[in-house]
C-alpha cells in the first residue's frame, strides 16, 4: 500500500540526474483511499514493507470500545481526508509544491535532511547562508534549485528533553504549522513533509508523530481550501508502522475509526492548534460585579464639547465596577514613583539615629516579595555568570555536612573576613550562590567568631542589604545559627539586630562557648575547623582545662 521510492527504475516517472525517481501525486495513494486498496497486491512492492507486518491496530484491539455517547474530537472529513497522503521515502522525489527540510538553527548543509542538498545542488547551501538562520520552531522558505519541487521550506525542530517535554512539544508543533503557513503565503498547495525531529535532539518518534499529525488536522481544518495535498513522508519501517497506526486516530475514514479514536486518543490533544494547554498558565477574568442598586438619574447638563470627554474619564460609575487590586497595577506611573519615594524618605529620616550609632545605613522602606524576589534573581543571575574563585579561596563561607537532625550546614568563619582586602559586592555574589542550593529546604549556619574581633566587620546596613537579598525562603528555612566564641560586642551587635533589621532571624542565634558544646548540635565529623579555632581559643580562651586535643584528627575530649 505504501510504495518506496526505488534507485534503478523510475515506475513511471522522469528519472533525475542521481538515478532517484520523480513520483507524482497521483502515484501515492491518498489516505482515504488506503483502505479498499489494502487487499491489492503490487509487483514492485518493497518486500520489507509488506502490508503484513503491520497489524491493523483498529482490527486487534482485544477489548470492545465502551466509548459510546462520547462525542470525537476529531470526527469523520472525508474532504479533508482526501488531502492527506502517507509516502514511504524521500520527499524531494515526489512532485509537490513544496517539501520541507528539517535542519538547525545555522541551516548548515550537514544537519539538513540527508541528501536533500546532493539532490538540489549547491545553489540551495549558498541561498541559505543569506538567509541569517532560523530560530527553532521557526521557518523559512528558498527556491527548489534541481529539485522537482518549487520551494524548499526550511524549519528547525526542538531539542528534547522530559523536563520540557510540553516546551519541546508546542515547538514542534509551531514548526509543522510555520511550514504550513509559509505554503499558503508563498501561493503554493501541495507540500511533503518529513518527520521533522532527529536522532540527535532525543525526540521520541511517536509523540512526535502525535504533534505531527494532529497540528496538520487543525491547520486544515480552518485552512482546507487553500491546501491540496499533504504528504507525510518516512524513511525507515519503524516510522511508517507509527504514522499508519495513528493517522486513523486523527483521520478517521469511517464511524468505526472515529468511534475507536475516542478511546485510543491521548487525553491531551492540544488546542485548536494542536499545542499542549496548560492550565496554570491561561489567562482568567474575573467577571464584573453585578450592580446592586442603581444611582438616580442626574438630570441633563449641557457641556461644552471640550468637557465631555473628561466627565467619562472620570466617571465614578465606571470605578465602581474596578476591582481595587486592579486599580492598583493601572496606577499612574509617576504617581507610584512620588509614593515610593516618600517612602523611602520617611524610612531614611527614621533611623538617621541608627547611622549615628555607627550601624550603618538602614534606611528604606521594606521590600515586597516581588520586589525580593527580583532582586534575588538578578544577583543569582549574575553570580551564576561569573568565576568566583578568589572569593572561595579565602574560605569565609563553606559547606559542612549535617547537623544532629540531618539537616545541611553552611559554616562562616569571621576571622577569615578580611574587609580591607575584598570585594563586597562579588562576596555577595558568592554568598547568593552557595547559599541558593541550601535555602530550598530548612537548614543550619554555623559560624567561628574565633579571632573574627580583631578584624573590621561590616556594619549592619549591609547585613539588612544581604539579607533583602537572599530573601523571604532564607528566612523561612533557615532553622538555627550556632556563634561559637562569641564576644560582647558581637552580642550587641546582634540584638541590634534583632531590634532594627529582622526579629525573626536573628531569634534563631544560639551562643556557643565551647566547641564540646558544638558538637551537641553539629557532629565533629560534619564540620571542617581551622586550627586556629582549637588551639587559640578553645584552649587559650577557655584554659583547656579538662580538655584534651588529637593533633592528628583534632578530636576533644575530656580529660580522664
Amino acid at each position: 500500500m505504501y510504495r518506496t521510492v526505488a534507485t534503478a527504475t523510475t515506475r513511471g516517472g522522469v528519472a533525475t540526474d542521481n538515478g532517484d525517481s520523480i513520483v507524482s501525486l497521483d502515484q501515492v495513494p491518498r489516505w482515504s483511499d488506503a483502505e479498499h486498496r489494502s487487499s491489492l497486491e503490487f509487483e514492485n512492492e518493497d518486500p520489507s514493507f509488506s502490508n503484513s507486518y503491520f497489524p491493523d491496530p483498529l482490527t486487534s484491539l482485544g477489548a470492545e470500545i465502551g466509548s459510546y455517547g462520547m462525542v470525537s474530537r476529531f470526527p469523520v472529513d472525508h474532504d479533508t481526508n482526501s488531502k492527506i497522503y502517507l509516502w514511504r521515502g524521500n520527499p524531494w522525489n515526489l512532485e509537490v509544491d513544496a517539501v520541507v527540510n528539517s535542519t538547525n538553527e545555522n541551516l548548515d548543509e550537514a544537519h539538513s535532511s540527508p541528501g536533500l542538498h546532493a539532490a538540489a545542488g549547491p545553489g540551495l547551501a549558498e541561498e541559505c547562508a543569506t538567509l541569517g538562520g532560523c530560530r527553532t520552531g521557526m521557518a523559512k522558505v528558498t527556491n527548489a534549485y534541481d529539485l522537482p519541487v518549487r520551494r524548499v521550506i526550511h524549519t528547525v525542530g526542538p531539542k528534547y528533553a522530559v523536563k520540557y517535554h510540553t516546551a519541546a512539544e508546542n515547538a514542534l508543533s509551531h514548526c509543522y504549522r510555520a511550514c504550513l503557513e509559509l505554503l499558503i503565503e508563498n501561493g503554493l498547495k501541495s507540500i511533503a513533509m518529513g518527520c521533522i525531529y532527529t536522532e540527535a535532539k532525543n525526540y521520541p518518534r511517536e509523540p512526535a508523530a502525535h504533534v505531527a499529525i494532529r497540528t496538520v488536522r487543525r491547520f486544515l481544518e480552518k485552512q482546507k481550501d487553500k491546501i491540496t495535498a499533504v504528504v507525510f513522508c518516512t524513511t525507515t519501517t519503524s516510522d511508517t508502522e507509527i504514522y499508519k497506526r495513528l493517522l486513523p486516530l486523527y483521520f478517521p475514514r469511517d464511524k468505526h475509526e472515529e468511534e475507536v479514536a475516542i478511546s485510543k486518543l491521548p487525553s491531551d490533544v492540544g488546542d485548536e492548534n494542536g499545542e499542549t494547554i496548560i492550565d496554570e498558565r491561561k489567562i482568567r477574568i474575573k467577571p464584573l460585579p453585578k450592580k446592586t442598586a442603581p444611582k438616580p438619574p442626574k438630570a441633563p447638563v449641557d457641556l461644552p464639547v471640550s468637557d465631555v470627554g473628561l466627565v467619562r474619564r472620570n466617571s465614578s460609575y465606571l470605578d465602581s465596577f474596578l476591582d481595587p487590586a486592579f486599580m492598583s497595577l493601572i496606577k499612574d506611573p509617576d504617581q507610584r514613583r512620588k509614593e515610593q519615594w516618600e517612602k523611602t524618605a520617611q524610612a531614611q529620616k527614621g533611623w538617621n539615629c541608627a547611622k549615628v550609632l555607627g550601624f550603618g545605613d538602614l534606611g528604606g522602606p521594606p521590600l515586597s516579595v516581588s520586589e525580593e524576589y527580583s532582586l534575588h534573581s538578578r544577583y543569582l543571575a549574575k553570580a551564576n555568570s561569573l568565576n568566583l574563585s578568589e572569593i572561595a579561596e579565602m574560605k569565609i563561607v563553606y559547606r559542612g555536612g549535617v547537623d544532629s537532625e540531618g539537616r545541611p550546614v553552611m559554616v562562616v568563619v569571621g576571622a577569615h573576613f578580611l574587609l580591607r582586602c575584598l570585594d563586597l559586592e562579588r562576596f555577595v555574589l558568592y554568598v547568593i550562590k552557595e547559599f541558593e542550593p541550601l535555602i530550598q529546604k530548612p537548614y543550619t549556619i554555623v559560624y567561628f567568631h574565633s579571632a573574627a574581633s580583631l578584624q573590621p566587620q561590616p556594619d549592619l546596613g549591609w547585613m539588612r542589604r544581604l539579607q533583602q537579598i537572599l530573601g523571604r525562603k532564607h528566612q523561612r528555612n533557615l532553622h538555627a545559627i550556632y556563634v561559637l566564641h562569641p564576644t560582647f560586642g558581637l552580642k550587641a551587635a546582634i540584638f541590634a539586630l534583632q531590634l532594627l533589621v529582622d526579629n525573626v532571624v536573628w531569634k534563631k542565634v544560639v551562643y556557643v562557648d565551647r566547641l564540646l558544646q558544638l558538637f551537641r548540635y553539629v557532629p565533629r565529623e560534619q564540620l571542617t575547623i581551622p586550627d586556629f579555632v582549637f588551639h587559640r581559643h578553645d584552649l587559650e580562651v577557655n584554659g583547656g582545662k579538662g580538655l584534651i586535643v588529637d593533633p592528628r584528627t583534632k578530636y576533644v575530649y575530656h580529660r580522664p
